[in-house]
């Protein structure tokens, strides 16, 4: 029997990222049930900050969470971000979705068609009504955001098991006691961080589930279209986000885009939902789609409002809800590791009332 303040299940950037700031004031425990940390959503991201990304309380919380990417103490001795930019493109079908996104939305700038395509020289101007382009979008290195935070982790003093499959959670004598493989641990809390199968966990806890339903991402990797170097191209995404594209070590990442729900497992891409997304991204483009190097899909579990669920189980105030990050899991979790850290110190967090109020798991309750 492993004793300590805080089990944390889901070894992602959620999960890692909240026991490095539990770890400051508490002894903690990380449970991953896959051989390496980060291996499901964390590993499959597309790796890019856009602070315009989401709903007015996502974009609050990237708002903060800027700042500690471009000063992660204790996680990075330099900025976890480099330049990119993100360019929204409209065909006239598309005007109203993007006039909608503009105006929720800060820091754009409108380009010309032949502005777009000067940046991303493959793309056919004609068909281009609109476009938009956030320059402060920006690559994030999620490898070493990953590492560091289990670095600070475990200076603290917290401890990550990996291969740890939580197949069983009960109370006895006010902790939770939790079975991973053939070993048991305790605590008197638990930090559902568990991706995709967090209304899993809460089942085995006994804890109602929250709605949360895990959509499949594909993605592709196609060769650089030839004679351009897109290194310092910007993500490309079609309005009403058809597809989407992203320079990625001197090739192309090519999405759909999809939203199919699935159940929770070890994801990979459908092939006719990456066919029909590569003609649609084929159709936008000069640059014939003749060959895919490698695809992948990854999980991003939504809750109703698409907003994460971030606090104390209404019902069970030993259960603790860091689930429902989406799409936005990576950008968020340096703001939301710290709201939870505070929220479980009873500290002021580093975010509105309001936004605590967004995030509350009270919030689906009838």
């Amino acid at each position: 029997m492993t004793p300590s303040d805080v089990i944390v299940i889901g070894g992602g950037i959620a999960g890692i990222s909240a026991g490095a700031e539990l770890a400051a004031e508490m002894s903690v425990t990380v449970l991953e049930g896959e051989r390496q940390i980060g291996y499901h959503s964390t590993g499959r991201s597309a790796a890019i900050f856009i602070r315009n990304y989401g709903n007015a309380t996502l974009r609050a919380l990237n708002a903060v969470s800027a700042g500690l990417m471009e000063r992660p103490e204790g996680v990075s001795d330099n900025s976890l971000l480099s330049p990119r930019g993100e360019m929204m493109l409209a065909t006239e079908e598309e005007l109203a979705t993007l006039e909608d996104y503009c105006a929720e939305a800060q820091g754009l700038e409108r380009l010309s068609a032949a502005q777009a395509a000067e940046l991303v020289p493959i793309l056919r101007p004609e068909l281009i009504a609109a476009a938009v382009i956030e320059w402060d979008a920006q690559d994030i290195d999620v490898d070493r955001m990953l590492n560091g935070y289990a670095r600070l982790l475990r200076r603290r003093g917290g401890r990550i098991e990996t291969g740890a499959q939580v197949t069983e959670i009960r109370r006895d004598g006010g902790q939770w006691v939790v079975t991973a493989g053939t070993q048991e641990y305790r605590a008197p809390l638990i930090v559902n961080a568990a991706g995709a199968w967090a209304a899993q966990v809460a089942t085995l806890a006994g804890v109602r589930p929250i709605p949360m339903h895990p959509l499949r991402r594909s993605a592709a990797i196609l060769p650089a279209p030839e004679e351009h170097d897109v290194t310092r191209w910007p993500l490309f995404v079609s309005a009403s986000e058809q597809w989407y594209a992203k320079p990625e070590a001197g090739k192309l990442m090519v999405s759909p885009a999809d939203e199919d729900p699935v159940e929770p497992h070890d994801a990979w891409a459908d092939d006719m939902v990456l066919a029909e997304g590569l003609h649609r991204f084929e159709q936008a483009v000069t640059m014939p789609v003749t060959r895919v190097e490698h695809t992948w899909a990854g999980l991003r579990s939504f809750t109703p409002d698409r907003t994460p669920v971030v606090g104390r189980d209404p019902d069970q105030p030993g259960f603790f809800w860091l689930a429902g990050q989406g799409g936005y899991g990576v950008q968020t979790a340096p703001v939301l590791s710290r709201v939870t850290a505070r929220l479980v110190t009873a500290m002021a967090p580093p975010v509105s009332e309001t936004v605590i109020g967004a995030l509350s798991p009270a919030r689906f309750q009838s």
